[in-house]
C-alpha cells in the first residue's frame, strides 16, 4: 500500500507494495512479537512446513463442529505444532536457513512424546497412580522437548523460570514445612506424572487455549490479512484525518487499533504500522521518540481493547468460567479511557512540537467505505454472533468463512485455493510461539497446584504490604510487570494470575477485578523500561533513541497504568468493568475521563498552553483523587483541578510572552 504524496517524495517508503494476484513461491516466515524470526524455508522444508500446518489448521476447524475428547485433542494438538517449532525456528539466532538433523531430530522426538499417551489412552489415564517407566521417560522428553521449543521461540528467560520453578518442586521439600515456602517434598516421579499424565500441567487449560480460541482466531487474522484487511485499516485512518494538525498522530493511533485486529500482537503491530505511518508523522514533524512512542502506544492497544484482546483474554474466560463477551464488556471502559489518554497525548504534542497535516492523496473515507467497508463486517459479526448465544469457536470459523467469501468483491485480494491455503499455514505458524509458550507456563501452573505455591506467596506479598490493600497492589502491579519484563504477555498472565493473583483476592478483591488487573499489567510489560519491547521495535522503525521512545510511550499509556488501581482499589472501581448498574458505569466513566485529561495534563505539560510544574502537580494530584471514584474524592479532585487551571490562566497572563518549553 503506498500513499501517493502532494509533496516532495520521502525516500522513505511508505508501506508495502500490493500483493500479486497469485500467492509467492512456498516459503515460510514465522515471526513472533519481535523476538524470533523463523527460518525463510524453501524446497522440501518448505512443503513438509505448509502441508502440517495446513493440516493444523484444518484439524482445528473440523474440531469446532465434531468436537474431540479434551485431553486428547490437546495432546494431538502439540504433537502437530511441536515437530513445526523445530522445523521453523533455529536453535540459536545465527543458525542455518534450513533445517539440520537435531532439528528433525527433535520434531521426531516431539511428535511421539506428545503422541505416545493416544496409543491406548484409557490405559494410560488409569496408569496415573502407577506409572510405567515409559510413563516417565516420556515425561521427562516431554518436559525437556517443550523447554526447549519454548527456548528457540521467545528466549531463555520462560525456560529458566520453569526451571526454577521445577527446583522448587524438588527440593523445597528441604525447607521447614511451616516456614514461607516449605512444602512436604515430592519426587521425581511424583511430579513427572503431575506434568503429563493429567490436566494441571503441559496439556492443562493453557495449552487448552492455544489450541481452541487462540488457533482459530490466528486463522482468522491470516486470512483478514490476505484478503487485504489491513491495508483497508491503514487506509481509512489516513482518510479519516486529513485536514487537522494533529492527524498525522490521530490516524496512527485508530490505525493502531484497527490493525490489532489482525495482528494480536502489540509489537508486531508497532513494527507493521510503522513502515507504513512513520514517514508521515516525521514530514508533519514528530521527533523519532515521539513518533515511537505514539507506535509503540498505539500497537500496545490493540491487546487490551475488544474485540480481539490479547490470548490471555481467553485464559481469563477459562479461569473465571465466562463467555468471552463477558471479557471483552469488561475492556469497553478501559479502553476508552487509554486512547482517551493517547488522543489527548497526541492533541498535546501536536502544540508542543508545531506539526503540520501531511496531505495523503487518497480517496475521502466515505469513498473508501464503500468500496472496501466490508473489511468491518466479519469483525462485527464475531461479537453479534457470540452476543446471540453462538460459541466464541464457531463464531470465529463464521466469520473466517465471511471474510473468505467477502474477499471475492476485490479481485486483487481474492482468496482463490492458493491464497486460501497459505492463509490457513500463516494462521498455524502464528500460534506456534503461544502454543510453546502455554505448554511451557503449564509447567509453572502444576508446580503451583502441586506445592501450593500460591498461596504462600500471596502471604508474603500481603505481609510485605502490612494488610494495607494500597501497597499490596502496587507490590502486586511491580511484581507483574518484572515478571512480564522476561517473559511473554500470556505466560507472564498465567504466572501471575495464580501465584500472584490470590494476594489480591485476600484482601476481598473479586476475581473478576484481579484477573483484569493482572492483564493490564502483563500486557503493560512490553511498554515498560528497562526492556519495553514494543518501544524498542518502534524506536528501532523510527530511528530514535531506544530509552526516550520508552519514556514517551510510558507517557502515552500512563492512564492504563493507574486506571487498574481503581478496579481493586475504588468502592465503585468494579463499575469500570461494567459490573454495576448503567448509571454507576457512567458516573465513573465521567469522573475517569477527567482523571486521565487530568493525567495527560500533567505528563504532557499543557493546560491551554505551556504548564508549568505547580499546575502539573496539582493535575496529578486531581487525577489520583478522581480514579477513587467516591463523591468526596471527586469534589477534591475536581477543586485541584480548577485550582491548577486557575494558576495556569493566571501564570499565563502574568508571562504572555514565555517560549513554549519542549
Amino acid at each position: 500500500m503506498t500513499f501517493p504524496q502532494h509533496e516532495k517524495a520521502d525516500p522513505t517508503p511508505a508501506g508495502p507494495a500490493p500483493p500479486p494476484d497469485e500467492p509467492p513461491p512456498p516459503e515460510v516466515l514465522a515471526v513472533q512479537d519481535g523476538e524470533r524470526v523463523g527460518r525463510r524455508l524453501g524446497g522440501g522444508p518448505a512443503r513438509v512446513v505448509a502441508v502440517v500446518a495446513f493440516g493444523v489448521s484444518v484439524y482445528a476447524l473440523y474440531a469446532v463442529f465434531s468436537p474431540v475428547p479434551v485431553l486428547p485433542y490437546r495432546m494431538s494438538f502439540l504433537a502437530l505444532v511441536l515437530p513445526l517449532t523445530f522445523l521453523v525456528y533455529r536453535p540459536v539466532l545465527t543458525g542455518g536457513a534450513r533445517p539440520g538433523i537435531v532439528d528433525w531430530v527433535l520434531a521426531a522426538a516431539s511428535a511421539a512424546v506428545c503422541a505416545y499417551p493416544l496409543l491406548s489412552f484409557d490405559d494410560f489415564i488409569r496408569r496415573t497412580f502407577d506409572p510405567a517407566t515409559l510413563d516417565l521417560v516420556m515425561a521427562g522428553a516431554c518436559v525437556l522437548l517443550v523447554l526447549e521449543a519454548t527456548r528457540r521461540t521467545v528466549g531463555l528467560a520462560l525456560p529458566i523460570i520453569c526451571v526454577l520453578f521445577l527446583g522448587y518442586a524438588l527440593l523445597g521439600g528441604n525447607l521447614p514445612v511451616d516456614s514461607l515456602l516449605g512444602h512436604p517434598g515430592y519426587g521425581l516421579d511424583r511430579l513427572l506424572v503431575q506434568l503429563y499424565m493429567g490436566t494441571e500441567g503441559l496439556f492443562g487449560v493453557p495449552l487448552d487455549v492455544a489450541a481452541t480460541y487462540i488457533v482459530l482466531f490466528t486463522i482468522y487474522g491470516a486470512v483478514l490479512e490476505h484478503s487485504g484487511a489491513g491495508a483497508f485499516f491503514v487506509e481509512i485512518s489516513f482518510a479519516a484525518f486529513r485536514r487537522s494538525t494533529a492527524a498525522p498522530g490521530r490516524t496512527v493511533t485508530l490505525a493502531g487499533f484497527l490493525m490489532g485486529t489482525v495482528s494480536g500482537s502489540g509489537t508486531a503491530t508497532a513494527v507493521s504500522l510503522g513502515s507504513v505511518a512513520w514517514p508521515i508523522l516525521r514530514r508533519a514533524g514528530y521527533p523519532p521518540a515521539q513518533g515511537g512512542g505514539v507506535l509503540a502506544a498505539a500497537g500496545i492497544g490493540a491487546l487490551l481493547s475488544p474485540p480481539t484482546l490479547g490470548a490471555a483474554a481467553f485464559i481469563i474466560a477459562e479461569y473465571l468460567q465466562v463467555s468471552y463477551v463477558t471479557v471483552l464488556l469488561y475492556a469497553i471502559v478501559p479502553t476508552i479511557l487509554y486512547y482517551l489518554g493517547i488522543i489527548l497525548a497526541v492533541e498535546i504534542d501536536a502544540r508542543r512540537y508545531g506539526t503540520r497535516s501531511v496531505a495523503v492523496d487518497l480517496p475521502s473515507a466515505w469513498r473508501l467505505l464503500v468500496r472496501s467497508g466490508y473489511h468491518f463486517s466479519s469483525l462485527i459479526a464475531i461479537v453479534v454472533l457470540m452476543m446471540v448465544g453462538v460459541s466464541p469457536f464457531r463464531a470465529v470459523v463464521y466469520a473466517t468463512v465471511m471474510a473468505v467469501a467477502l474477499s471475492f468483491l476485490d479481485r486483487r485480494r481474492r482468496l482463490g485455493p492458493r491464497r486460501l491455503a497459505r492463509a490457513l499455514t500463516e494462521g498455524t505458524l502464528g500460534v506456534l510461539p503461544v502454543a510453546a509458550t502455554t505448554a511451557a507456563a503449564g509447567i509453572i501452573v502444576a508446580v503451583v497446584t502441586l506445592t501450593g505455591l500460591g498461596l504462600k506467596t500471596s502471604r508474603i506479598i500481603v505481609d510485605l504490604a502490612g494488610g494495607v490493600p494500597a501497597l499490596t497492589a502496587v507490590l502486586a502491579a511491580v511484581a507483574v510487570l518484572l515478571l512480564g519484563l522476561a517473559v511473554p504477555v500470556t505466560a507472564s498472565f498465567i504466572i501471575a494470575a495464580v501465584v500472584i493473583g490470590p494476594a489480591l483476592q485476600s484482601l476481598g478483591v473479586s476475581p473478576e477485578a484481579t484477573n483484569m488487573f493482572v492483564f493490564y499489567y502483563a500486557v503493560l510489560s512490553e511498554v515498560t523500561p528497562p526492556t519495553a519491547l514494543a518501544a524498542v521495535a518502534a524506536a528501532a522503525v523510527t530511528g530514535g533513541n531506544a530509552f526516550k521512545t520508552m519514556m514517551q510511550t510510558w507517557k502515552y499509556t500512563l492512564p492504563a497504568f493507574l486506571v487498574p488501581f481503581a478496579f481493586v482499589l475504588a468502592p465503585a472501581g468494579e463499575a469500570l468493568l461494567w459490573r454495576a448498574p448503567l448509571p454507576a458505569v457512567l458516573v465513573a466513566l465521567a469522573l475517569s475521563a477527567v482523571a486521565v485529561a487530568a493525567l495527560a495534563a500533567a505528563t504532557g505539560g499543557w493546560l491551554t498552553g505551556p504548564a508549568r510544574w505547580p499546575e502539573r502537580v496539582l493535575c496529578a494530584l486531581a487525577a489520583v483523587f478522581l480514579l477513587y471514584l467516591e463523591s468526596a474524592s471527586a469534589a477534591i479532585g475536581l477543586a485541584l483541578l480548577a485550582l491548577a487551571v486557575l494558576i495556569h490562566l493566571t501564570l499565563r497572563r502574568t508571562r504572555p510572552d514565555q517560549k513554549e518549553a519542549r
